[in-house]
């Protein structure tokens, strides 16, 4: 479980239609899974390599599952090539993220 204040320094910010917050990926890990907060990111661990855009698509996947949304509401916005990515979720609050890394 995570400190409230690990979980202040997370940054998220919500929009009308949904929440945008960081991620920070690393790739060819042994399972999927959310590892904890990293600065104002949330970390994942990914099992696909980061090649042909498979982490991206595993990252978005793996989202959605974990929010209870569909894959077309994950978006990356930002960060598509790079390990720290800006991610959009439409149809959720803040509050629903906090929830996820508990």
């Amino acid at each position: 479980m995570k400190s409230d204040a690990e979980k202040e320094k997370l940054k998220i910010t919500e929009t009308a239609d949904g929440v945008t917050f960081n991620i920070h990926v690393q790739p060819r890990a042994s399972c999927n899974e959310i590892c904890g907060i990293q600065g104002e990111e949330i970390k994942l661990r990914l099992t696909s390599p980061p090649v042909e855009d498979a982490a991206n698509k595993l990252c978005i996947e793996f989202l959605a599952k974990l929010l209870g949304v569909a894959k077309s509401r994950v978006t990356i916005i930002a960060g598509a090539r790079s390990r720290h990515k800006t991610v959009r979720v439409s149809g959720i609050t803040s509050e629903t993220v906090l929830l996820l890394i508990k």
